[in-house]
């Protein structure tokens, strides 16, 4: 396997050869001090062109690719400003995520992006920039509204989620429990212990970084409401996340001063385990 050392000298050498690139910027996990550290980290590389049109030839012609290394795959997406991305994953482990943008986007990009890191400017155009840090992805204190919408679409799904669990309709219930309903929790979650450290805390892409800031218990919890295709064990899931909602929920809405939806949390409760008693042939709620 290939060192970082040596992954930096063949990137850095592809853009200089190259007379469209002028600048080159390190993003992500590699910068970024506050994030584990291991052998699979992606080299997060955007090099800046002065003709975005002539860097189109790296779309069309693409045997540049084999010099980072064998291929295991890749993926090739586009932007609207015309930019785009190669996301080249190598057969050693390595994973480059090399993106084209043009140069008059960089000033704006590095202002929305902290965890950047010059790593070449070949005529001296960057001013120095601060050592990356997290900042510009800490979670935010959510504003009273987005506190009230999350808590009603937590609720609100609950209640969806019981009906389409009843239809047996597994499918749809998993997309309604594990794209919306889970993270929604997740972000409730993530408010959590961000509010304990003042807002500023990074908690990683989709809370993957939670169990470090979450207690043993509530993390366990959090976890194990991840769903299977089994028909009880959602129904016991859903109705146990509706706990946890209920728990964190009441806890945060004290300390920020906002309204907890009690009448809500109880209405869905009530409501679910009722459809949860109907037979599945029933034929009207009062069966």
């Amino acid at each position: 396997m290939r060192s970082e050392q040596e992954i930096f000298s063949e990137i850095l050498q592809f853009a200089k050869e190259d007379n469209n690139i002028d600048i080159a910027v390190l993003n992500g996990s590699r910068v970024n001090p506050n994030a584990p550290r291991d052998f699979m980290q992606d080299y997060d590389v955007r090099v800046y062109v002065k003709d975005l049109d002539a860097a189109y030839i790296y779309k069309a012609k693409r045997s540049w690719i084999s010099r980072f290394g064998d291929l295991v795959m890749l993926q090739q997406n586009n932007f609207e400003d015309g930019s785009f991305i190669f996301l080249l994953q190598y057969k050693d482990s390595i994973r480059i995520d090399l993106s084209f943008q043009a140069k008059e986007m960089l000033e704006i990009e590095l202002k929305e992006d902290s965890l950047s890191k010059i790593i070449l400017d070949k005529n001296n155009e960057v001013k120095v920039l601060p050592e990356p840090s997290d900042t510009t992805y800490f979670t935010k204190c959510p504003t009273e509204t987005e506190w009230n919408e999350t808590l009603n679409e937590l609720w609100w799904l609950q209640g969806y989620i019981g009906k389409e669990l009843w239809r047996n309709e597994i499918p749809f219930v998993k997309q309604l429990y594990d794209v919306y309903f889970m993270e929604g929790l997740r972000k409730l979650l993530s408010w959590s212990v961000c509010l304990d450290k003042d807002w500023k805390l990074n908690v990683g892409k989709s809370g993957k970084w939670l169990k470090k800031y979450l207690t043993k218990d509530i993390y366990e919890e959090f976890i194990s409401l991840y769903s299977s295709a089994d028909y009880e064990e959602q129904w016991d899931k859903l109705l146990r996340s509706g706990s946890l909602i209920r728990e964190i929920g009441q806890e945060l809405a004290d300390k920020m001063g906002y309204v907890y939806p009690l009448q809500d949390d109880q209405n869905v409760s009530d409501y679910i385990r009722r459809i949860k008693s109907l037979p599945c042939n029933a034929q009207s709620f009062d069966d």
